[in-house]
């Protein structure tokens, strides 16, 4: 399944309803001038890589398919979407993200780490033309993370509590030194190959070692319950148009049902037939977006057997009607596709 990338996605946000969002907190860092120094450096790199692209604002693709830049002039409206194993690193300016109850907003210098597949809300929250938000996506790589776990001597503590595979932490020097080693690579395409995966390995260690890395350890350590969810969420992503049963799903995870339903609501804030429904309705929208296929058929290829129940719950979910949200989304999107990464 394509994912639709972030800026394709992120309409500006009216002033008006900006100021209904609650303020949050956004940590400043670094804090110390080695810190400063390479936190500079790696938002000059940033800069430097979209100017050569072309410059202005959206989803800038790189040399390497897992990793993305993003730069916008202005905030944008919230967007709910299926966040992939990834790390966000904000640069310059903020962003919010909505996971459940919880409302997790992180600024220059901190990103944030998202384990397993989880529907959630993001927008940027902090960006003007004089200091755009700035930031990085990566993806990780959940095989990788395992291999650097076993190589560890001294194994990281999982957290004590059944949470979410997800957390806002500090990009610290090392993880920022790896990321600006990562963003210079692009000047040399042909080292790619050869130097990435030594780097990807480095910052799985910097980001399974950091204060919060055990909610990664969960999912990347076999048969933890995390991991054992997370089989249970491949099998509603490959049978997306499919009618489960919970037990059906409690089986694939080896867990009993009572047992998979508390910890799958524990890990995603939502019961399995209410994730799937959100999945269904994110990949519709992809669908129309990108393949240009109509409602009827979207709706019909993820499972849904009435249109107008498929659009009166996407206009609940994305708060505008499926056709209107498409002509938007496209333009956006476009303007995405056409970009193509410019030669070093």
């Amino acid at each position: 399944m394509t994912r639709m990338p972030d800026a394709s996605i992120n309409l500006p946000i009216p002033a008006s309803l900006d100021t209904l969002q609650p303020e949050g907190r956004v940590l400043r860092w670094p804090r110390n001038p080695s810190e400063v120094r390479v936190s500079s450096s790696l938002r000059q790199a940033v800069s430097a890589y979209i100017d050569a692209q072309g410059g202005g604002q959206g989803l800038f693709p790189t040399p390497i398919d897992s990793v993305n830049v993003l730069r916008s002039f202005q905030a944008r409206m919230p967007m709910r979407q299926i966040y992939k194993p990834s790390f966000c690193i904000v640069l310059q300016g903020a962003k919010e993200i909505n996971f459940g109850d919880e409302i997790f907003r992180y600024g220059a210098m901190e990103c944030l780490a998202v384990g397993m597949d989880l529907p959630a809300t993001g927008r940027v929250v902090e960006a003007s033309p004089d200091a755009p938000y700035t930031g990085i996506t990566i993806e990780l790589d959940i095989a990788m993370m395992r291999d650097v776990l076993e190589q560890v001597d001294t194994p990281f503590a999982l957290p004590a509590s059944p949470g979410p595979c997800l957390f806002v932490t500090q990009v610290d020097e090392p993880l920022a030194d790896c990321i600006l080693r990562l963003i210079r690579l692009f000047e040399t395409p042909k080292a790619i190959p050869v130097l990435y995966p030594s780097l990807m390995r480095e910052i799985c260690y910097w980001l399974l070692s950091s204060p919060h890395g055990g909610e990664l350890c969960k999912l990347a350590l076999p048969e933890t319950n995390a991991a054992r969810v997370a089989r249970a969420i491949y099998v509603i992503h490959t049978g997306i148009a499919q009618t489960l049963r919970v037990e059906q799903l409690a089986e694939a995870a080896r867990m009993s049902a009572s047992s998979f339903h508390q910890h799958f609501k524990a890990l995603t804030s939502m019961t399995p037939l209410q994730y799937q429904k959100q999945l269904r309705l994110i990949e519709a929208r992809r669908m129309m977006v990108i393949e240009d296929v109509n409602v009827a058929e979207a709706a019909y290829q993820v499972g849904y057997e009435s249109a107008s129940q498929f659009s009166r719950e996407y206009s609940r979910m994305f708060g505008v009607a499926p056709k209107r949200d498409v002509m938007n989304q496209q333009r956006l999107y476009n303007e995405y596709v056409n970009r193509r990464v410019q030669p070093a």
